[in-house]
């Protein structure tokens, strides 16, 4: 079977979100990218701002690889937006945390950003919960819970009843004590 390795570093870092869109999805270990960062300015769908690696000389930000069955990516790419927001990265370098090897994966680069976006709470829930499951540092978890957020007023939107339940079937919930 041919597999894919996909560097996530938003809401995908909690595994019950991402093998819910991707059965095949298997962690294969947390991973550093230099010179770069997470901003949540990538405008999605719904007018609330997604996360979206930006350049920055100096920072360090941790993900998690995954290996994903080929048959996954094409999903993937449709539920990021691949073209639709996202471009896809697929000679993306990280290190490897514990043995240091440098490994090439996929991720998704914005194409473009909005400042003045932030992301809805159940998303950046996501992160958080994702960051925790993978022991990031408490300077990474701090960060992203400093990140401004908005409630999402509209309980039946499909990607956040989709987002919750990730998030409860985590563990968490009670998500909104995430915060």
């Amino acid at each position: 079977m041919h597999t894919s390795l996909y560097f996530a570093y938003g809401s995908n870092l909690l595994s019950t979100r991402l093998t819910a869109r991707c059965p095949s999805a298997r962690v294969v270990g947390v991973a550093m990218t230099a010179g770069w960062t997470v901003s949540f300015t990538k405008p999605g769908g719904d007018g609330s701002g997604k996360a979206g690696l930006v350049q920055r000389k100096g920072a360090v930000q941790p993900g998690v690889v995954y290996e994903l069955a080929a048959d996954d990516m094409p999903v993937l790419d449709r539920i990021e937006g691949l073209g639709h927001g996202y471009t896809r990265d697929d000679d993306f370098q990280v290190t490897m945390v514990g043995d240091g090897n440098l490994i090439s994966t996929a991720t998704y680069m914005p194409q473009r950003h909005d400042h003045a976006l932030i992301p809805f709470d159940w998303y950046l829930a996501l992160c958080i919960a994702g960051a925790t499951e993978n022991r990031f540092d408490p300077q990474v978890l701090a960060a992203f819970k400093a990140v401004a957020f908005k409630p999402d007023t509209e309980d039946h939107r499909p990607a956040r009843q989709a987002g919750i339940q990730a998030l409860q079937d985590a563990g968490h919930d009670d998500w909104q004590a995430i915060f």
